[in-house]
């Protein structure tokens, strides 16, 4: 009973009417405010202050309603886990992240999560940009870990992680593996090594062209070790970001943060998913993820 009580004084501070909420949830008016004065007699406190035919929320009573609407939410993800459990179903999280990312706190963030929750299933997925973007639009993966590159979408929700310095790795035969920081406009004569698929290709070189500025050609690996090995043998840059610039280590490959009129170029990076696929482990992971670049 004490569920449901709760559950009648979401719906009588929902519609700021006891008549209606009563009517929303299929009981008497009477019924539905003795259940309310119930539930204040349990907990020992006034939750609404009765003025005339309507009512204020007392101070106790805003904390109950906010923290009611957490446990709630919490108890119907433990209903659909449990009977997923009990059908044989087992939890599964599905993410995806951007290859050309190179910090590491996405896969601590995996760590912490796994640890947390070690009875759920992680389905990874690396990709490009587009990757990321048509397999959340498709519900392949629940999760994108990305930079932006689109405006936000009403429909999804988008968390702002860290605003992170781009940088371009090089040969360090290079010459410009030896400046401090190198301008988009020092590249103009220099081919830029982009991480896409086939169909890829056109719609990348375009976005780096049009908003980096790099127009000094591009070739085209299939993945990041792929690419790094283009640029340890001299055929170009490959950019890449990331928080912290001491993540990568090699001999053979320079990282240098690229500038644009002396100004550090950054990105945004954020995690993308649906407001229709919103659930308890989505939100735990893009909390965890969150945490790790705070």
């Amino acid at each position: 009973m004490f569920l449901r009580q709760i559950q009648y004084f979401q719906a009588v501070v929902e519609h700021n009417n006891f008549t209606e909420a009563a009517e929303s949830c299929h009981i008497s008016q009477s019924a539905i405010s003795q259940q309310v004065k119930a539930l204040e007699d349990e907990l020992g406190v006034l939750l609404l202050e009765r003025k005339g035919r309507g009512f204020l929320l007392t101070p106790a009573g805003s904390h109950f309603y906010q923290k009611s609407l957490i446990l709630l939410s919490d108890l119907e993800q433990l209903k659909r886990e449990t009977a997923r459990i009990a059908r044989g179903e087992a939890a599964e999280l599905k993410l995806g992240y951007l290859t050309t990312y190179s910090g590491g706190e996405f896969q601590e963030a995996i760590a912490s999560f796994a640890e947390k929750y070690p009875a759920v299933e992680l389905t990874i997925l690396q990709g490009t940009h587009e990757d990321l973007y048509t397999w959340l639009i498709s519900g392949r993966i629940d999760l994108a870990f990305s930079d932006q590159r689109r405006v936000f979408y009403d429909d999804y929700n988008n968390l702002v992680l860290a605003e992170a310095t781009s940088y371009i790795e090089i040969s360090t035969r290079h010459p410009f593996a030896k400046l401090p920081s190198i301008e988009v406009s020092d590249l103009k004569n220099t081919t830029c090594i982009l991480i896409a698929g086939p169909d890829q290709e056109k719609t990348e070189a375009a976005f780096y062209l049009a908003n980096m500025g790099f127009s000094g050609g591009f070739i085209f690996a299939r993945s990041l070790p792929e690419a790094r090995l283009m640029v340890a043998s001299g055929r170009g840059f490959l950019p890449i970001e990331g928080i912290r610039d001491d993540i990568y280590f090699d001999r053979s490959i320079a990282r240098v943060p690229l500038m644009r009129r002396g100004e550090k170029v950054t990105r945004k990076y954020c995690a993308f998913w649906s407001l229709d696929n919103s659930g308890y482990y989505i939100e735990e992971f893009a909390g965890l993820l969150k945490a790790q670049f705070e």
